[in-house]
């Protein structure tokens, strides 16, 4: 199971890597695998503001579809374009290409885990 050390996470199995004010998005190495193949993903909240916790998209797998929850506070300025073409990215490269949204952060917050509490969080 890949966890980077240098990464921060969620309960809900998204990852944050914080650059600045500003911070990339996605779901877990843990997350994509539980879901299978991933064939869409739907992400409409680019320019819009939302809080920790709120729903920012969706993504569908071959047998489920499952919400994508903000894991800080922001604006959300960017969504990853290859991810319309390519939504099978998030499979291959969770981590890299298959990132989701870029945030303007407002509010880090004080929920986001450690790769260590991840981890025992998933039962690793």
């Amino acid at each position: 199971m890949n966890i980077p050390e240098n990464l921060r996470y969620t309960e809900d199995h998204e990852w944050v890597r914080i650059e600045g004010d500003e911070a990339i998005i996605g779901i877990t190495d843990f997350a994509q695998g539980e879901l299978g193949d991933i064939v869409y993903v739907e992400i409409e909240t680019e320019g819009e503001s939302l809080n920790s916790t709120d729903v920012f998209g969706s993504v569908e797998a071959v047998k489920t579809v499952s919400d994508l929850f903000m894991p800080l506070s922001g604006e959300i300025i960017e969504v990853n374009p290859k991810l319309e073409a390519n939504p099978e990215l998030i499979n291959s490269d969770p981590y890299g290409e298959g990132w989701m949204i870029k945030v303007k952060i407002s509010d880090q917050g004080d929920s986001l885990l450690s790769a260590e509490s991840y981890q025992e969080l998933i039962g690793g």
